[in-house]
């Protein structure tokens, strides 16, 4: 399918299709196959959405494509229960929405953003906040990892010991949290509290 791909654009473009990652060839293909599947009414359809989406402004685009991808990073349950919730939303009079709406709205943009992590970790976000400020892309699977397997009260235990921490440790706090297992986690959280 790059071959087929390659055939229809332009030499550089073919060039730098074959010496892409073999992940992301693959990917390619399975697009390519699915388009080539479509009918032409579908392949229109495409278009129109397309085209729609590149008139969006690129800071809208960018906000829906952080919504999209926090919610593929979502458990099956974390997404059960979002879902859940925007059922109950749904089923709000108007005025409470507005209400609900409002008072979202008038939280600070970072924890706003922080109930992009779910449910769980949403509800967390501001204590958590100072620990999760500056964490490196390198790492952010496995703290977002670990904090989804504490205990609600492990979080919240984590919450103070981030505020005592001072800006410039907290990158080793985040190291040695992780490293932790589960199991030693509580008793780990109460030494570090205790100095």
């Amino acid at each position: 399918m790059i071959a087929a791909v390659a055939g229809s654009t332009s030499p550089e473009l073919a060039d730098l299709l074959e010496r892409l990652p073999p992940a992301t060839q693959a990917t390619l293909r399975a697009n390519a196959q699915r388009w080539d599947a479509w009918s032409p009414a579908e392949q229109k359809l495409f278009r129109e959405r397309a085209a729609q989406w590149d008139a969006l402004p690129r800071a809208e685009r960018d906000e829906r494509r952080e919504r999209w991808l926090a919610w593929q990073a979502l458990s099956p349950g974390e997404r059960a229960l979002a879902q859940s919730a925007a059922v109950q939303y749904a089923s709000m009079p108007p005025d409470l929405q507005g209400a609900w709406r409002a008072q979202f709205n008038a939280m600070d943009r970072s924890e706003r953003r922080g109930w992009l992590l779910g449910p769980t970790l949403g509800a967390d976000y501001a204590i958590l906040q100072p620990l999760l400020a500056q964490v490196p892309e390198a790492e952010h699977a496995a703290m977002l990892r670990t904090l989804r397997s504490m205990t609600p009260q492990q979080r919240r235990d984590l919450g103070v010991l981030a505020q005592r921490t001072p800006p410039d440790a907290r990158a080793a706090l985040r190291r040695e949290l992780v490293s932790v297992s589960a199991q030693e986690r509580g008793d780990w959280l109460w030494r570090r509290l205790q100095h």
